[in-house]
């Protein structure tokens, strides 16, 4: 991919309505792959969408994405920096520790469309305060129970007590756009979370007839929890040290010779937990089973993961 949607915007003033659909559509049609699989992108912006010359877009950088289980609530709560604030859903704004659905990254998608055809940020707060204004002036001042999804205290008080706001009329603020893209674009953007559709839901919507079908547009199964149950390890400094060693030796294979043969004989910083025992089995044969000071002549450096090699009665065999 050559470029991303925020050089597109930058360096284009002449794009048609068949650009934003297709852009949308594509948008879209990622995010329901992703939503099926139970992925929440989180930082969707357009430097995070590339492009190429024929208008293909893909999106990347899942840096902040994570993986919400069947098994769990509806809502998951991570308390981790989610979002450029530009793109930031109002639920998250001012909050650190939050509930999230799927309807974050929706929100995303909406404020890249609207940049889309006005060719700047729809929303470029330089704080969580200025955020909410120049959401509020757009959407209009939102309902007492849209307002109680902000967590943050603050923000909430402050939409509370802000003064009524009637929404701006968005066939001036977009006038180069399709009355249906301008009605799709006020659902993606609705304040309140539950007001939003879904990825699959907006891909049905009558702005994508004849481009969108959406029993055809791909999914996803769902991610299964085993497939992230290290992230519940606790990892030691010694644990990740060993790691690191087995790394080097999986693209080393010189090294990887070496270290079963013997004939490396650098000292590493730290011994994996079977050669801990290895070497402490060996001080107390040589002790003759009492504790003592020997010092053992057992290599230094930890083995390679226990599925890389195999231990016969004579030769270590790789495998």
């Amino acid at each position: 991919m050559e470029s991303d949607l925020h050089q597109v915007i930058k360096a284009n003033d002449d794009l048609t309505r068949e650009h934003y659909q297709f852009f949308l559509y594509q948008m879209l049609r990622a995010l329901k792959y992703m939503h099926t699989a139970n992925v929440y992108h989180r930082d969707l912006k357009p430097k995070n969408v590339l492009a190429n010359a024929n208008c293909k877009l893909k999106i990347c950088d899942f840096g902040l994405a994570r993986v919400a289980f069947n098994d769990a609530p509806t809502t998951v709560f991570w308390t981790d920096y989610v979002a450029t604030r530009w793109y930031r859903a109002p639920e998250l704004c001012g909050s650190f520790y939050s509930k999230y659905t799927p309807a974050i990254d929706i929100w995303s998608i909406g404020c890249i469309f609207a940049e889309v055809l006005i060719g700047k940020p729809l929303f470029p707060g330089k704080n969580v305060v200025h955020q909410l204004d120049l959401i509020t002036d757009v959407l209009g001042t939102p309902s007492l129970d849209a307002i109680s999804q902000v967590r943050n205290d603050k923000a909430r008080k402050y939409l509370t007590c802000m003064r009524k706001k009637q929404p701006a009329s968005f066939s001036q603020k977009f006038p180069k756009a399709d009355p249906l893209a301008l009605r799709l674009l006020r659902r993606l953007l609705a304040f309140d979370p539950k007001d939003r559709p879904s990825a699959e839901e907006a891909l049905a919507d009558p702005y994508f007839n004849g481009l969108a079908k959406v029993e055809r547009e791909p999914s996803c199964q769902p991610i299964p929890k085993l497939e992230f149950e290290f992230e519940g390890r606790r990892v030691t400094k010694e644990d990740i040290k060993e790691l690191i060693f087995e790394e080097i030796l999986e693209y080393h294979p010189q090294l990887l010779k070496e270290h079963i043969s013997g004939t490396d004989r650098r000292n590493f910083v730290h011994l994996s937990a079977v050669d801990q025992f290895k070497k402490r089995f060996a001080e107390l044969e040589e002790n003759g089973g009492e504790n003592g000071s020997a010092v053992s002549t057992q290599r230094k450096h930890s083995s390679l993961p226990r599925q890389l090699i195999i231990y016969t009665r004579y030769d270590p065999v790789i495998i």
